[in-house]
C-alpha cells in the first residue's frame, strides 16, 4: 500500500456532522448521502467560506468501536473561532498513517479503508492511536478514474 507516516499538529476544523452507525455497513450509505445533502443544500459551501481555503476533509470522531458508532464531520481546517451555524472540533496532535486513494468516490476510499485494517495494521509494527480518521479531498472530478485523495489513521508503535 502507498503510504507515508508524519507528524502534525494539533489543529481546529470548522464543519457540519451526523451521527452514523458500522452496524450493517449503514455508514458506507450515509456518509455518501450526507455529503450528496450538503452539496445540496449549500452546506460545503458554507464550510469552505469558513475554511482557510485548503482541502474539504471527512472527519470520524468520537468512534465507540463497541457500539460501531461514531461522529462524521464534512469540516475544513479554520483559523476562526465563531461558528456561524457550524461546528469547531480541535483536532489532537497526532502521528499519522497516511494512505492514497486513487479512483472514483466513495468506492476508491471505502476500499482503502477496508485494506488498511485488513492488510496494513496485520503487517505492521503499528496500532490505531486514539484518534480521529481523516479523509482528505482536494478540489477536482470526485468521480474520475484518476481522483486522488488522502486517509490519514492515527497510529501509535505497537508495544
Amino acid at each position: 500500500m502507498d503510504y507515508r507516516i508524519e507528524e502534525k499538529e494539533a489543529f481546529t476544523v470548522i464543519g457540519k456532522s451526523i451521527e452514523v452507525t458500522c452496524r450493517d455497513g449503514q455508514n458506507l450509505r450515509d456518509i455518501p448521502k450526507f455529503w450528496a445533502e450538503c452539496h445540496g443544500n449549500g452546506s460545503v459551501q458554507q464550510v469552505e467560506e469558513a475554511g482557510n481555503g485548503g482541502n474539504l476533509l471527512g472527519i470520524c470522531l468520537e468512534m465507540k468501536p463497541e457500539q460501531g458508532d461514531f461522529t462524521y464531520m464534512i469540516a475544513a481546517e479554520t483559523k476562526q473561532d465563531h461558528t456561524d451555524g457550524l461546528t469547531l472540533r480541535t483536532i489532537p496532535a497526532c502521528t499519522w498513517a497516511i494512505f492514497a486513494s486513487v479512483g472514483s468516490l466513495p468506492d476508491a476510499i471505502q476500499t482503502v479503508f477496508g485494506r488498511i485494517y485488513q492488510e496494513w495494521f496485520p503487517a505492521t509494527g503499528y496500532e490505531h492511536a486514539d484518534g480521529p480518521e481523516i479523509e482528505v479531498y482536494p478540489m477536482g472530478d470526485t468521480t474520475a478514474d484518476d481522483y486522488r485523495c488522502e486517509v490519514w489513521i492515527p497510529i501509535v508503535k505497537k508495544q
